[in-house]
């Protein structure tokens, strides 16, 4: 692949995903997060790096990793994007995975069905979701509580399907349920 199709490919790619994000997100009422969601994937640190690496079927940050031993693009995503559990960690604070505030958790919620579903394509299954997240949250620091909801929410979509499950009810519910109240803007 040229560069111009990667350079072509990686952006229908991300904007791909951030329309799928988006859509989700309006489920749970997030309008905003749906629309500002990702926006550092267009920077040139991101871009840049990702269409360097890409090859269309995975993240480009994981071959990246693979080579240099780290990602620019991903240090950097990860640090302006509070959807992901990695902005929330800080080791040299007293509650080093503090809970992430309910807008984000719900961000976060759709981001993951939206990378399974836009990365497996035709291959999606309501049981990926959970199968991923099984082997995922076995390698990651965040709070106990989200790693709770999260299984929990996947289980149930693994079960039920994203539409009955992926409502604002449903994941405030969950919030409540694992985080209690007091991160949620708007009850």
């Amino acid at each position: 692949m040229n560069l111009a199709q990667r350079i072509i490919k990686h952006f229908c790619l991300i904007t791909k995903h951030k329309w799928v994000v988006f859509r989700l997100c309006l489920k749970v009422g997030e309008p905003w997060r749906g629309l500002v969601h990702d926006l550092s994937k267009y920077s040139p640190t991101e871009f840049g790096e990702s269409i360097k690496y890409f090859n269309g079927d995975h993240s480009p940050i994981s071959d990246c990793k693979r080579k240099k031993g780290y990602s620019e693009a991903w240090l950097h995503h990860k640090g302006r994007n509070k959807h992901h559990h990695e902005y929330w960690v800080d080791l040299t604070a007293p509650e080093q995975t503090p809970i992430m505030p309910y807008p984000y958790l719900a961000e976060m919620l759709c981001d993951k069905l939206a990378a399974g579903i836009v990365y497996q394509g035709k291959k999606w299954t309501k049981e990926y979701e959970l199968s991923y997240w099984e082997k995922e949250k076995k390698k990651i620091m965040a709070n106990e509580k989200i790693k709770l909801l999260i299984t929990d929410f996947m289980t149930q979509v693994s079960q039920k399907g994203i539409d009955p499950v992926l409502t604002k009810k449903n994941v405030k519910q969950l919030y409540q349920k694992y985080c209690g109240t007091k991160n949620i803007v708007g009850n």
